[in-house]
């Protein structure tokens, strides 16, 4: 099972991944972005689109608000600056999700209508987090490679090479430079 640290871990994650993509994204024609490269989702655009369609789909489960997510593989934004913009303001939602987690909210099932099984679906809720999370690393590797097919480097994704650090509370969360330490709760190495 996962626990609160972990999930503000991924949102933190999350933030810095969505921005260095974005980022590298930016430096494309809007012709560029939108080309389909023979992904699942076509493009970079789509492919981006999708990954906050995803986030709109599953955090409503998780927080109980309620985010527009249309049909899954419509681009929810045809405007990139949009698309960031909604992007940005996603990530703010999932990592104040994950800044107030307990375990409580992590633990028994969750029951959901699936549009995509279309059947209800019970998982334990701690999978259906890491789902979500899975989700966004899934489709950001396959932007990255559609990013570097189309000659731009988005630089290194990995997981330890993000610039996590913990706020006055203890928790995880997305810094200037790597701050944590091999203690939970602990301060900088």
């Amino acid at each position: 099972m996962i626990d609160a640290e972990y999930c503000q871990t991924m949102a933190a994650y999350n933030g810095w991944m969505n921005r260095t993509l974005y980022a590298a994204a930016a430096k494309l024609t809007d012709e560029e972005r939108k080309a389909d490269r023979g992904a699942f989702f076509g493009s970079i655009h789509s492919t981006l689109n999708h990954i906050l369609w995803g986030d709109r789909v599953w955090l409503p489960r998780f927080n109980g608000r309620s985010y527009p997510a249309g049909r899954v593989g419509a681009d929810l934004y045809d405007d990139f600056m949009q698309l960031l913009e909604a992007r940005r303001a996603m990530d703010d939602e999932i990592a104040a999700w994950a800044a107030q987690l307990d375990p409580a909210q992590l633990a028994g099932t969750l029951t959901w209508f699936s549009g995509i099984a279309q059947r209800e679906m019970s998982r334990p809720r701690w999978l259906c987090v890491m789902q979500m999370f899975n989700h966004q690393t899934h489709h950001r590797g396959q932007v990255t490679t559609l990013l570097k097919q189309a000659g731009v480097d988005p630089g290194v994704t990995d997981l330890p090479w993000a610039p996590l650090t913990r706020d006055e509370q203890g928790r995880v969360v997305l810094g200037e430079t790597f701050g944590l330490s091999a203690n939970r709760g602990g301060g900088s190495e």
